[in-house]
């Protein structure tokens, strides 16, 4: 993907202090306020992999990284201080979203914090558990906060008690053909089904005539069920070429919630971000004010922690409707760092710095 960052005018330096890596934004077992944190595994590969061992050395954290039988030779795994195999036997993909093998080289090798990268098991609840019940910190949201947002189905009944507007679409998963077709007369098409479960373009296809029903739906389904583990769907009106607008957010464990500007990610292939620009070119400064209101109002709604996206689509009439909660950090946080001067991996935030009460004009 590529990232375009649009810099208007001057944005100020965060002042932010180093203290333990990413503390304020982790859960696990009760602990003390702040955590030393001396070891820290990530469960992924590639460049997220090597960004997060890059920031831990600068802040004189030890590093540990985990491998499939295919990915021996990856250059994740030799950027970090220690590296260990799981999945023995599995397909790749498997391999890194075996959680047991996972948590076992965590509390085999004194791991004090787990972080999830992007993708795999980032945005999986029980994963952020697991790591609880080990005594690991999950670097991300709490575990009950990552199964409401992963839900879309439930993520969209939070966003409607927060007076946050979403786009006509079924209340719960549906379970069978006949309940998409049921909603297609009600609605009219075009009709998208989406997972339940997931994101990232995967289990998401565009219905526009009934003849094509059948067929995206059991695509949809499979889709689905291959890249989460769980075909679960739900159905939205299809919204014709509206502008997707993202506003990136961080929350605190004591309630404080802010966003850093949003990045505009219209131009897609398939439902994948193909450029990134931030801020969002051409978008009016009234829509601008209610996308960055209705992200934190929602993140308040379930004491989000940590850092995350909170994603809209604006029609051509300039409405905007809530679509989904990424509870993770996402691949395109470096073009949010390039406008605000801001590091997601070796600053730690501090509800006394002024990063949540000076924030930069861009």
């Amino acid at each position: 993907m590529l990232g375009y960052a649009v810099v208007r005018g001057g944005f100020g330096l965060l002042a932010v202090r180093r203290v333990c890596l990413l503390s304020r934004y982790s859960h696990s077992a009760p602990q003390s306020e702040c955590r030393s944190i001396k070891k820290v595994m990530v469960a992924n590969r590639g460049e997220i992999a090597i960004r997060v061992f890059r920031a831990c050395t600068e802040l004189g954290i030890r590093t540990v990284a985990v491998y499939s039988e295919q990915d021996t030779g990856q250059m994740h795994r030799q950027k970090a201080d220690e590296a260990y195999l799981i999945g023995k036997g599995l397909p790749p993909v498997a391999a890194y979203l075996h959680i047991p093998d996972i948590i076992k080289v965590a509390k085999d090798n004194n791991v004090d914090a787990i972080h999830p990268g992007y993708g795999f098991l980032s945005e999986r609840a029980d994963f952020a558990q697991a790591c609880s019940d080990a005594g690991v910190m999950f670097v991300g949201p709490n575990p009950e906060t990552v199964r409401k947002m992963g839900d879309k189905v439930e993520a969209r009944s939070i966003a409607i008690t927060a007076g946050v507007p979403v786009v006509p679409g079924t209340d719960s998963p549906i379970s069978s053909l006949q309940e998409a077709q049921a909603f297609a007369q009600t609605y009219g098409f075009p009709i998208i089904f989406k997972a339940a479960y997931g994101g990232g373009g995967r289990g998401m296809r565009v219905v526009r005539e009934y003849e094509e029903l059948e067929e995206n739906y059991q695509r949809a389904y499979s889709e689905a069920l291959t890249a989460f583990g769980n075909g679960a769907l739900f159905v939205e009106k299809f919204i014709e070429k509206p502008r997707h607008i993202e506003v990136q957010i961080l929350g605190d464990k004591y309630g404080n919630v802010i966003h850093l500007y949003e990045r505009d990610c219209s131009i897609q292939r398939r439902h994948q971000k193909v450029v990134e620009i931030a801020p969002a070119f051409q978008l009016d400064p009234h829509l601008r004010d209610r996308l960055h209101a209705d992200a934190v109002t929602l993140a308040k709604q379930v004491g989000y922690e940590n850092a995350g996206t909170v994603e809209f689509l604006v029609d051509k009439h300039g409405k905007h409707y809530f679509i989904e909660v990424n509870s993770r950090l996402q691949v395109e946080h470096t073009v949010t760092e390039e406008i605000t001067e801001s590091r997601f991996f070796c600053d730690g935030y501090d509800s006394d710095s002024d990063i949540w009460t000076n924030r930069p004009e861009i």
